[in-house]
């Protein structure tokens, strides 16, 4: 039986691309695999099988390839190297504002603090509607790096002072936000490893299950930010105590393991010959893991310096 994708990049990918987009293409814009050979982001066979199409197991026609259409540099197929670059760019828009914020709070904290809400409200909105639209756009991806790189900012900025306040070390808020940035690059390094050799494996009821948490998880952070208007520290999900550091655990698990279904997703786009715009899609989404991922290790790393400095 034929598997088709749930991923909706995909789906709207393919849609926008024809017979002709739907045509199997390699890493590295050679031609792709018959049917059954399907191959992998990193050479393992990929998920489901291919898209059945007109035309299917044909090269994809390249721009001033000999009796096939010229294609803009739009709609030439995905590759690896496109993805890389856009995230790349992504992230550093992200680290750009991260870096201004954050030193913007010793000199104007009142600035620095509004600037995070900015960023918080701001990189929600435009991050739904990028979801929901699955905006291409490089400008509007663009913009929603660098409203959530002043939401890093804030929050490194906000929990680094707190730190430092409460133990009474110059060094322990610079120490924090750079053992968040490295466990961060540590971690995506492990989940990358763990996803290609397969021993994570991200089926469609994976997929689902992820999907489910990660939504649970925001009903719990809005209703502990909801109950901190009434209640100092709101139900204490954030707080450095006992469940505080639980909720703290179980949410950087839950962002890790939100890379292993954008790695899925990048491969699945890269075996379907997807046009490369979609590219800027799959930058937003390892864009929104990472970040998230960071805040997450940044402040299970705060309550555990925290606790152990009462």
């Amino acid at each position: 039986m034929r598997m088709r994708s749930s991923n909706p990049v995909l789906k709207r990918a393919i849609q926008q691309a024809g017979p002709a987009g739907h045509a199997q293409q390699g890493v590295h814009g050679q031609p792709g695999y018959g049917y059954g050979q399907q191959q992998g982001l990193y050479g393992q066979p990929g998920y489901g099988q291919p898209y059945p199409q007109q035309g299917y197991g044909q090269p994809y026609p390249q721009q001033g390839y000999p009796g096939g259409p010229v294609q803009s540099a739009g709609s030439q197929p995905m590759t690896i190297d496109d993805v890389v670059v856009r995230t790349g760019m992504t992230l550093g828009v992200v680290a750009a504002f991260a870096v201004v914020n954050y030193f913007l709070f010793s000199s104007a904290p009142g600035v620095a603090v509004l600037l995070t809400f900015v960023g918080m409200l701001g990189g929600l909105i435009l991050g739904l509607v990028i979801s929901f639209k699955q905006i291409t756009n490089p400008a509007a991806i663009l913009s929603y790096a660098a409203l959530e790189g002043l939401l890093v900012g804030g929050i490194s900025a906000i929990l680094a002072a707190s730190l430092t306040a409460s133990t009474g070390d110059a060094g322990a808020g610079g120490a924090l936000v750079t053992q968040a940035v490295l466990g961060t690059v540590v971690v995506f390094a492990v989940m990358l490893a763990l996803y290609k050799f397969r021993v994570i494996k991200v089926t469609d009821g994976f997929v689902k299950v992820i999907t489910y948490a990660v939504l649970g998880a925001a009903a719990l952070m809005l209703v502990n930010f909801v109950a901190s208007f009434f209640i100092a520290g709101g139900i204490g999900l954030r707080e450095p105590s006992p469940l505080g550091l639980l909720v703290g655990l179980v949410f950087v698990v839950l962002a890790a393991l939100t890379l292993a279904v954008e790695f899925r997703g990048i491969e699945e786009g890269l075996n379907a010959g997807i046009p490369n715009k979609f590219a800027w899609q799959f930058a937003f989404g390892l864009t929104v893991s990472l970040v998230w991922l960071y805040i997450e290790i940044l402040r299970l790393l705060w309550i555990i310096k925290s606790i152990f400095a009462e």
